[in-house]
Parts: C-alpha cells; sequence; structure tokens
C-alpha cells in the first residue's frame, strides 16, 4: 500500500495547508504529535539542514545526537527524486527576508 498516497494522507496534506501562522501550526503540531516526535522531526530538519550547509556527519551527530545511519539516510533523501527536503530548503532561505512569524 503507497500509504503517503491514502485519502488519509491527503485530508491530512490539506490541513497542513491550511495553516497560516507560526502559532496555528504548533498547536496543530503539539495536538497531532508527541513530544518525542516533534523532537525527532525537527532533529531531521536541523540535519537536512546541516547538510545542506555542507557540516560534517560528525558535528551533526555531535550537535543533534542523530546517529550516522540517520543522516545518511537524510542525505540520500536530500539528494533524491522526490526534492522534498530541498524544495523547503529553497522556501525557508527565500522566506528569511519576508516576515516573521511568532509564537
Amino acid at each position: 500500500m503507497d500509504i503517503i498516497n491514502t485519502s488519509e494522507a491527503k485530508e491530512l496534506y490539506k490541513a497542513i495547508m491550511s495553516l497560516q501562522t507560526l502559532g496555528e501550526t504548533k498547536k496543530f503540531l503539539r495536538d497531532l504529535l508527541t513530544e518525542p516526535e516533534i523532537k525527532e522531526f525537527s532533529n531531521r530538519w536541523k540535519v537536512a539542514r546541516m547538510l545542506d550547509e555542507k557540516i560534517s556527519y560528525e558535528e551533526i551527530e555531535r550537535q543533534t545526537g542523530m546517529s550516522s545511519t540517520t543522516i545518511a539516510r537524510i542525505q540520500k533523501w536530500l539528494n533524491g527524486p522526490v526534492k522534498g527536503y530541498k524544495n523547503m530548503l529553497k522556501k525557508t532561505k527565500q522566506n528569511k527576508n519576508v516576515a516573521h512569524h511568532t509564537f
């Protein structure tokens, strides 16, 4: 089964797309995910950003506590055909100079 294309997954994507502020996003994800899941996803995003900045695996491991296996998997996805990380890195870089939201 293709989990990412189920009707349930698509409904989740639509819900996420409707979020308009950091505050809304924070509240929704806090209800949706456990604190350890938020920490895990935050660390994965940090690893992707660090890899994009060409920071070494050793330094990434030291700063995030993530295993080299997880870092390698994120590296694979970062350079893979889906381009989810790459697209978000590009968007976040473009949005750095746009209005900042607060929690």
